[in-house]
């Protein structure tokens, strides 16, 4: 008896993408050679077109995105990158907000699949096996934004790296002891990557005593944090996986008469506009978040064309240097 093949395979075997094989079951064009592989592959195999085989019948001009949340400054700088190309391309944005939730995160990905869009951009809270096993027969083109996606293509950030340059820049004022406020390992780039980054760099400057923390994005999550970090002894330096939780330290901080950089070193993630308007100006690491929105807008387009696009890149950041780290020690 044949084994159970998917669309994925008979792209695969009939060495063809998966939205040629969508066209094919939807009656579009397809060369007479690559009709007859593929009419020969389910002949073999006995197979069956799903729900999803049949939705694209003609390109919508809609591109489905998905967001972990939709209250967040590098969210927002994506999304205004991404809606911003599609529209000079002649595409719309639908987008879906999965409030960092995984289960809601996998339904918003197949509702967009049965709203007959192009392509769908996912900005993912993390890369689960389910998001592997649905991804694999997407009848349409995927993009994950901000994790490595190891089975497709990804536009992402270098995490890891950005951690160790600042660890080793907050490693350099020579910290007695520090403290790092993170978030959930659900997220594996910020809570994962991101965190190990800063580790190691401040262990290569000599940083061993660190203590280390997880809680949410919020404000509110980072004044906790900072407040359990206090509660266990002197901390000359406080790293933040996002500049959010270090608004938190700074409000934190202040109520306890400590003063940024003079006592503690403050430092974040995000290159927020408000981190400019907080004295002394907040010592931040900026992705370039327009540009990780214009790189997957534009590879997703070109994957609907059927164009050839690399499998992973990697957006650029910048070291913003404000007066919360202590350098004169």
């Amino acid at each position: 008896m044949p084994r159970k093949i998917t669309m994925a395979d008979i792209a695969d075997m009939a060495g063809v993408t998966k939205s040629t094989v969508s066209r094919f079951f939807n009656g579009g064009s397809v060369g007479d050679a690559t009709r007859q592989k593929i009419q020969e592959i389910i002949r073999e195999y006995n197979y069956e077109p799903n729900t999803f085989a049949r939705l694209k019948a003609r390109e919508s001009n809609v591109a489905g995105v998905v967001v972990p949340s939709l209250n967040s400054k590098i969210t927002s700088r994506v999304v205004t990158s991404v809606g911003r190309y599609l529209r000079e391309q002649g595409y719309e944005a639908l987008i879906k907000d999965s409030d960092h939730s995984i289960e809601r995160e996998l339904k918003n990905i197949q509702r967009l699949m049965l709203q007959n869009v192009d392509g769908i951009l996912l900005s993912s809270i993390t890369i689960t096996p389910e998001h592997v096993r649905l991804l694999k027969d997407c009848p349409v083109p995927v993009v994950v934004l901000a994790q490595d996606f190891e089975q497709g293509i990804s536009v992402t950030q270098d995490d890891y790296g950005a951690g160790r340059a600042m660890g080793r820049l907050v490693g350099e004022s020579h910290p007695r002891r520090a403290a790092y406020l993170g978030v959930d390992e659900s997220d594996r780039a910020v809570g994962i990557d991101r965190r190990q980054g800063v580790l190691d760099g401040l262990r290569e400057k000599g940083v061993a005593d660190v203590l280390t923390f997880a809680g949410d994005y919020s404000y509110q999550s980072g004044q906790h944090m900072t407040a359990l970090a206090l509660e266990q002894g002197p901390v000359d330096a406080i790293i933040c996986a996002t500049d959010r939780l270090a608004f938190g330290a700074y409000r934190v901080l202040d109520e306890r008469g400590l003063r940024i950089p003079e006592d503690v070193s403050v430092a974040g993630f995000g290159g927020y506009d408000e981190g400019e308007l907080l004295k002394p100006r907040l010592t931040t690491l900026k992705f370039d978040s327009y540009a990780l929105g214009y790189l997957g807008a534009e590879t997703l387009l070109k994957m609907v064309r059927e164009e050839p696009v690399p499998k992973k890149q990697i957006v650029d950041y910048q070291m913003i240097l404000g007066g919360s780290v202590n350098m004169n020690r």
